[in-house]
């Protein structure tokens, strides 16, 4: 089985994000797709770049991005090898520049992500990793091995959740592991597929996505924490599953 490599992925990764950060120090406009999530020429940006890579590095495998048009929508559902990518994934923090957005890039193998690479363009970190592979991160320091932190008896729960969409049932999922006011939890709010990235890191050990998400958001952070030694599932344990005819994910909880 094709695995990639990392020194092939890097400037991929790296060359989306420099055409999201050349959007991103400049005025942009900003569209609305039909389900009312921002849409930018960061995001198509990135699109082109790593789409038109992928595509040069692997020609064998097809790709499909968040901003694939409906034919490529449709063919994917006879794939059992294919990129998954989100270029750009956190618009709502792109538009807000808080920096907290990623590119994510996935292989994924009869409907689960086997490899995974996640890029933060404005920390100038990278993330990658795979169930059974390991999990690295790049940055200015170099490359080191990470791996999660599980829960420790007596100590507060430290979870991450999104800055945007902390549902009312996320808080009550919640509940069942400690009293937020009371200090038994510490909240960590924090963008994009970066959550995935902090636990797979050791700083933190908690993710529960009870609000919407699409396979694109997931796979690649999905890959990175397996990697580390953490777990994604549905809330009653089963797997996360891709290449559904619905692209949206159910509930899910990511733990170290």
């Amino acid at each position: 089985m094709y695995l990639p490599v990392i020194s092939e992925l890097e400037p991929i990764a790296r060359a989306a994000g420099a055409a999201i950060l050349s959007i991103y120090r400049q005025p942009f406009e900003v569209e609305f797709k039909q389900d009312e999530s921002p849409l930018t020429s960061a995001d198509k940006g990135a699109h082109e770049v790593i789409v038109r890579a992928l595509a040069s590095l692997t020609p064998d495998i097809p790709v499909l991005s968040e901003e694939s048009d409906a034919g490529v929508m449709q063919a994917r559902l006879g794939w059992s090898r294919y990129w998954l990518v989100d270029p750009l994934d956190g618009t709502k923090e792109f538009v807000s520049r808080n920096g907290e957005f990623t590119v994510n890039i996935a292989l994924m193998e009869e409907g689960k992500p086997v490899w995974g690479l996640v890029y933060a363009p404005v920390l100038d970190k990278l993330w990658y990793g795979g169930a059974g592979l390991g999990a690295w991160r790049i940055d200015e320091g170099g490359t080191v091995a990470i791996q999660t932190r599980p829960h420790e008896e007596g100590q507060v729960w430290k979870v991450v959740g999104s800055r945007n969409h902390l549902s009312q049932a996320t808080l009550d999922y919640l509940a069942r592991f400690g009293d937020m006011e009371k200090g038994e939890l510490e909240l960590i709010s924090m963008g994009s597929s970066l959550k995935f990235c902090i636990i797979a890191e050791g700083g933190a050990e908690l993710y529960p996505r009870l609000a919407p998400t699409c396979e694109w958001d997931t796979a690649a952070a999905q890959a990175v924490l397996e990697g580390a030694g953490g777990s994604v599932a549905h809330l009653d344990g089963s797997p996360l599953r891709y290449n559904k005819p619905d692209i949206l994910n159910p509930w899910f909880v990511a733990k170290a």
